[in-house]
């Protein structure tokens, strides 16, 4: 079951540029910046009430991020949800009919598990689903 709503993932191409916009609107800096090897994506999170808005900038021509900027403009990339299963989740959904990105989850960023729906089986929006390690 969904828990929560986690973050909302932007895709960036100029993380320092972003970064900066933000924390002039949010009006507080970013409470982390990591790299995400497995996914070739530098992140910065930003902590907004009970969510987090995450900036996302590609590090390599083959990230996801680097490719989906190719094609569309900057903004929102993906909405993720916190889950407290991640694995019984994955199940539940692919009862459901959902098609996941990935077999079993992975570490991503900001220490959690993470597993990806593919946007043409959610309504057009790429869902990700978090669970705390």
């Amino acid at each position: 079951m969904l828990t929560n709503l986690e973050h909302l993932g932007l895709a960036v191409r100029d993380l320092a540029a972003a970064t900066d916009l933000y924390t002039r609107l949010l009006g507080e800096p970013p409470y982390k910046t990591e790299h995400v090897p497995s996914e070739a994506v530098d992140t910065v999170f930003f902590q907004v009430g009970g969510s987090k808005i995450e900036l996302l900038a590609g590090t390599s021509p083959d990230s996801a991020i680097t490719k989906f900027l190719e094609k569309k403009p900057e903004g929102i990339h993906h909405v993720a949800f916190e889950v407290a299963d991640i694995v019984a989740e994955m199940a539940r959904l692919r009862v459901e009919g959902f098609v996941l990105l990935n077999e079993e989850p992975k570490r991503g960023a900001d220490n959690k598990l993470v597993c990806f729906v593919h946007p043409k089986s959610a309504g057009g929006v790429l869902v990700e689903l978090c669970q705390s390690v």
